[in-house]
């Protein structure tokens, strides 16, 4: 009976080879080659659990019921107040426009007429 050799790789070993195949060039197939991995998998393995992916934190929200119907409320009032907003920007431009013919057609300098109205306020 043929015996079968256990080979156990520290976690520094492990680390090293998953920095050396995410920070170069080298295929998966080439670092299993260079440092003389026998098992297929195995690489995959210490990526998954050694390399940059597995630093993302995974975040999970928990909201109860109140939770997300203030976010619902506070959704439909932000669209509300972007809607205001719009809606008082193009007031705005209508008022300056008019304001523009205004002066034209009556041949008043705008700046004077701002200063007047600056100096009622």
């Amino acid at each position: 009976m043929q015996e079968t050799k256990i080979v156990r790789y520290s976690e520094a070993f492990k680390r090293e080879v998953v920095h050396k195949y995410e920070t170069s060039t080298l295929s998966k197939r080439e670092v299993q080659l260079r440092y003389g991995i026998k098992g297929g998998a195995t690489i995959n393995q210490w990526i998954r659990k050694f390399g940059k992916t597995s630093l993302i934190l995974n975040t999970t929200r928990v909201e109860t019921p109140n939770e997300k119907e203030r976010v619902k409320a506070l959704e439909a009032e932000i669209k509300k107040l972007k809607n205001a907003l719009s809606d008082a920007f193009v007031e705005k431009i209508t008022y300056k426009h008019m304001f523009d013919i205004t002066c034209e057609i009556y041949g008043i300098d705008k700046k004077e007429a701002k200063k007047k109205v600056e100096d009622k306020s």
